[in-house]
């Protein structure tokens, strides 16, 4: 159960109370040191004494006959008494128009945080201001939670699904030996571990996705170009299975970030390069090199050719390739999305982009490391 949690603050001033009197104390103010600077300018030196004026001097004010110091006192605290009526009424209708757009701001936002839609917008009209760029501000943030909580949502169902897949499978296979005892186990039991290793491979990839997410690492050097022959070598075995040759170079290229993820990071892609290659003859070209202000990771693989379109959607969680698999053989169907994850954990870019002879080329972009930069116990 959600509780939710407010803020107990003692009722203050509205801020259009707080406008209207600052307006109506500014012509005070300004009407004072006018008066001020017509005594000292005009009046002084004058004959006339000045005195507190009673009743019968502020009826001589609208008397054309007087004039000078001795109806200056009067005069000066009726044109006060004007201004700070005049500054009262018109700061109250000039604020109130003033903050329309921020009540507006308000209201949406309100209605949002009371379960309201996030497809709900702002749209507010008018020449860029302060309070435009607040409310477009706004619109984008709602635009971007929306899509998260969307993608979330994707998420979740299908976590769901892939976690129910070889849950079921299980029970079906435990069904199948119970209902037959005389059965020979040892293909059951052979089965029944490939699933087994493909729901703890599933769970280990859920939760490095929400490490990167979480952003929950220790950053220091890392160079990429290690993590690339590393990579290399590890899943070397994997493509001379497959027939698929890895070429390997770049120079020394050093980021900042966590090792293990940026390895975790560099894997997945060439896995994923090595899983969707040709059948035979297959090249995968991984290259790093280092520009003015980052380093680049480039994976290229060939392969089927592949639309912009289906591409693009390759990131999201369980996409593979142009279908999604469901043989105990096939990947998880994270290994991209963790890469993305990955990179925008370390404040990167990814781009994937199809090649017009076929496959796919991948490319990282992650900030240089600075000689200078500071990575002891820095936490993302």
């Amino acid at each position: 159960m959600t509780r939710k949690r407010s803020v107990d603050r003692r009722q203050g001033l509205s801020v259009r109370l707080k406008l209207t009197l600052s307006y109506a104390a500014f012509l005070e103010i300004a009407g004072a040191l006018l008066l001020a600077a017509v005594w000292m300018f005009l009046l002084r030196g004058r004959s006339d004494s000045l005195s507190v004026p009673d009743r019968a001097d502020f009826l001589r004010v609208f008397d054309p006959s007087n004039f000078g110091p001795v109806v200056f006192i009067p005069a000066g605290i009726l044109v006060l008494a004007f201004l700070l009526l005049f500054g009262l009424v018109g700061g109250w209708i000039l604020a109130g128009r003033m903050l329309t757009p921020l009540i507006r701001i308000t209201d949406a936002t309100r209605r949002v945080a009371n379960n309201g839609p996030l497809s709900h917008r702002i749209r507010l009209p008018g020449r860029r201001d302060e309070f435009r760029e607040l409310a477009d501000s706004f619109d984008v943030m709602l635009a971007q939670l929306e899509a998260h909580v969307a993608e979330q949502q994707r998420f979740a169902a299908n976590a769901s699904h892939e976690l129910r897949t070889p849950l079921a499978v299980t029970q079906a296979l435990l069904d199948v030996a119970r209902n037959d005892p005389n059965r020979d186990t040892g293909e059951l039991v052979e089965r029944l571990r490939v699933i087994n290793t493909r729901a703890i491979d599933l769970t280990e990839a859920l939760l490095l996705l929400s490490r990167a997410n979480q952003r929950s690492f220790t950053r220091k050097r890392v160079d990429l170009s290690l993590m690339a022959e590393e990579a290399t070598e590890t899943l070397l075995p994997l493509a001379e299975k497959h027939g698929i040759t890895i070429e390997t170079t770049g120079d020394m290229s050093i980021t900042i970030g966590s090792q293990a993820l940026l390895l975790q990071m560099t894997t997945n892609l060439l896995h994923n390069a090595i899983g969707h290659n040709l059948p035979e003859q297959g090249i995968v070209w991984v290259n790093t090199s280092v520009h003015r202000d980052s380093v680049v990771l480039v994976v290229e693989n060939t392969g089927e050719k592949l639309t912009s379109e289906l591409a693009s959607k390759l990131t999201e969680p369980f996409q593979r390739g142009t279908e999604r698999l469901h043989s105990d053989h096939a990947g998880v169907g994270l290994g991209l999305a963790i890469v993305k994850s990955i990179t925008r954990a370390h404040d990167g870019t990814l781009t994937l982009t199809p090649r017009p002879a076929g496959g796919l080329r991948v490319t990282v972009r992650l900030p240089a490391a600075s000689a200078h930069t500071q990575t002891d116990g820095g936490q993302a």
